[in-house]
């Protein structure tokens, strides 16, 4: 279903007319639930530290959570205690509470379980945004890096950054289920930075950049793979000539199997659903080569892995100019914040 829907959504074509109706029904309560916020109707809960938003208007990846990553490491050089809060999709646990590194990433999510990993920051879960984020400033965060929740109104934000697909865009422009939108396009207007993750044209210039006006560009960045069972590291290089199984069950597979390419590997590729639960056989095939996977799907199967399954660690890279003008966008929202308290 997944695979067919993703079809429909970027092949270019006009949706299905049986889906258009449940679009426009999706778009006016989404829209109701944004409007009950923003006049009021419900109230928003206002947390004592400054919440970031880092989210997008459609629906899988678009490079979310290694730009919350990055964002986790210049708060800290500039002397901030920041926290992650995240739903924690792919995890089966409601509850509200602290995680770590070590913990289920099927009970807890995988994003979640990946962020404890290599920010080594606070990070809390729970359907009940606003109480996982005040754990954290109960454990003395003094700023709030929310991974998704762009949609989620109940906790009130001081800064939004909108992180956009620049090869996939917004799709064919409809709203779920015909599209793969949760928001419209023009939802980018109030947002205080849009950021644009790869969709470079021949010139090497982002193409969704120049669409979008004042965005910045973003590129997902990996040059290494690290053992599954071990601690190893080992270039990229390393793989090129040889051909490798790649495993990939995030939101855009296709980015990640073109980054193993761009490094001359040959690959046979094995795309899994967005959070998906890994199981021997999804990772486990009947000849010898290496099983190349992204980091997020590695945090599953640590239990699996035999000495031939490697991840990927990608990070968030940007222009210096484009950093700065992030990081000055997020230090006025935090300081904003400062003066109203």
């Amino acid at each position: 279903m997944q695979a067919w829907l993703e079809h429909v959504w970027y092949a270019g074509t006009p949706p299905p007319w049986w889906l258009r109706p449940w679009s426009l029904l999706y778009a006016g309560a989404a829209g109701l639930r944004r409007l009950s916020y923003a006049r009021r109707w419900r109230a928003a809960t206002r947390l004592p530290a400054p919440v970031l938003i880092v989210g997008n208007l459609s629906v899988g990846g678009t490079g979310k959570t290694p730009l919350v990553h990055w964002l986790v490491e210049r708060l800290r050089e500039r002397g901030l205690r920041p926290g992650i809060v995240s739903r924690g999709y792919g995890g089966s646990t409601a509850a509200v509470r602290l995680i770590d590194a070590a913990d289920d990433p099927g009970v807890v999510g995988d994003e979640t379980v990946l962020l404890a990993t290599r920010t080594q920051a606070p990070v809390a879960v729970g359907r009940d945004r606003p109480a996982a984020a005040r754990l954290l400033t109960e454990a003395g965060c003094d700023v709030i890096v929310s991974d998704d929740g762009l949609q989620h109104y109940a906790l009130a934000r001081d800064c939004e950054i909108v992180v956009v697909d620049g090869e996939r865009r917004f799709g064919n422009g409809w709203r779920l289920p015909a599209g793969p939108l949760r928001e419209s396009p023009a939802r980018l207007r109030s947002a205080d930075a849009v950021v644009v993750n790869g969709g470079a044209s021949p010139d090497g210039r982002p193409r969704t950049a120049r669409a979008l006006e004042g965005a910045l560009t973003m590129r997902l960045e990996g040059d290494c793979a690290v053992s599954v069972h071990g601690a190893e590291r080992r270039p990229l290089a390393d793989f090129a000539g040889r051909e490798v199984h790649a495993v990939a069950g995030i939101g855009n597979p296709e980015r990640f199997f073109e980054l193993l390419r761009v490094h001359g590997i040959s690959i046979t590729r094995h795309p899994l659903p967005d959070h998906a639960r890994l199981r021997s056989e999804d990772i486990s095939f009947p000849d010898e080569h290496p099983v190349l996977m992204t980091e997020k799907d590695a945090v599953k199967c640590r239990e699996l892995s035999a000495p031939r399954h490697w991840y990927v660690p990608v990070t968030a890279s940007f222009e210096t100019g484009a950093s700065k003008q992030l990081m000055e966008i997020v230090m006025r929202a935090i300081e904003r914040r400062r003066a109203r308290a």
